[in-house]
């Protein structure tokens, strides 16, 4: 099976996120199991780098990532640089002691996953969160540049979507890594229309999905994966019929039309282009005021919430903003 939702978009798998929010209490079920059992379900340090081909991404990659970060690492064996980057990740790997998962993937043998990618050259390092890919590097890179984007990994993977990591045992066999659907799911008050949505947004029932996050958020209005949810589908509503094509041309014709720079953000985003939609809005901004500019900048926040506000490139974004506004 493809990968979903990995084309750079920021777009997240609405279901890997649901799974990856309750990540943290199913991980600490699973170390209080371990405890339990003397150490039973926790991984073996031989665990932690694993190799991964196109059959297996789907469990390997795209499940793990819901309950740890899993960082990519797209090498090949011609590649000098990729062999002297790999020995560095796989010891720290080992070093991080479960906080992520280091998967390795030979280009030469899996060539569709380096395209879904777009990877253009090797070594390169991605990570997937919660089913969201995220470039980290690409290149040679010295080891403290490694260490600090690691350190940046671990700590939003924690902080936005509650993934604590794997539990690591010295003394367990390698192979006996629990699956991470082994822990029992808690199920929270919400559940039934945040499954509703999910399963909507799969069947192409926007309306219906974006009134299922509403109903959610009319009783919880700070709920995390509705918010993420309802900005999601509200984008996906708003590029439903566009003309590609034509918007474009409208946007680069005229770039003082605020719908058409609106649109053509919409359209960037769900593209995957994430830094051209924000951009943009942002040079709209500095180029419009009053009404118009506010409804620029309100557009550019939703947008925001759609990739998620510790993203990297919402941070610089929302600097940029700032420098636009003020």
């Amino acid at each position: 099976m493809q990968p979903r939702n990995m084309s750079m978009s920021g777009v997240v798998d609405l279901a890997a996120v649901k799974a990856a929010q309750e990540a943290k209490t199913k991980a600490e079920q699973a170390r209080a199991e371990a405890v339990r059992q003397g150490g039973g379900g926790a991984v073996s340090p031989a665990d932690l780098v694993i190799d991964v081909d196109e059959a297996g991404f789907e469990s390997e990659v795209l499940q793990r990532s819901a309950e740890v970060p899993v960082v990519i690492d797209f090498w090949a064996e011609w590649c000098e640089p990729c062999k002297q980057l790999s020995p560095v990740l796989e010891r720290l790997a080992v070093e991080y002691n479960g906080r992520f998962l280091l998967a390795k993937v030979d280009v030469d043998a899996n060539q569709m996953l380096m395209q879904q990618f777009g990877i253009q050259g090797i070594p390169a390092v991605f990570a997937v969160v919660a089913g969201q890919a995220l470039p980290l590097f690409q290149g040679a890179a010295g080891e403290a540049q490694i260490r600090q984007t690691l350190d940046q990994l671990v700590q939003v993977a924690e902080e936005r979507f509650g993934l604590t990591g794997l539990t690591v045992d010295p003394d367990a066999a390698p192979g006996d890594s629990p699956a991470a659907s082994d822990a029992e799911e808690p199920v929270g008050p919400y559940d039934a229309l945040l499954e509703a949505a999910v399963r909507a947004l799969d069947d192409g029932d926007l309306g219906g999905a974006i009134q299922a996050y509403r109903n959610v958020l009319a009783d919880d209005p700070g709920n995390p994966e509705a918010q993420l949810g309802l900005a999601q589908a509200e984008l996906l509503q708003r590029v439903q019929g566009l003309d590609p094509q034509q918007v474009r041309a409208d946007a680069a014709g005229n770039p003082k039309d605020v719908e058409a720079q609106l649109s053509a953000a919409d359209l960037d985003l769900a593209g995957g282009h994430v830094e051209d939609a924000f951009g943009r809005l942002i040079d709209t901004v500095a180029r419009t005021a009053g009404d118009d500019r506010d409804t620029v900048r309100v557009r550019l926040l939703k947008l925001f919430e759609v990739i998620g506000v510790e993203d990297p490139r919402v941070v610089a974004a929302r600097r940029a903003l700032a420098r636009a506004l003020f």
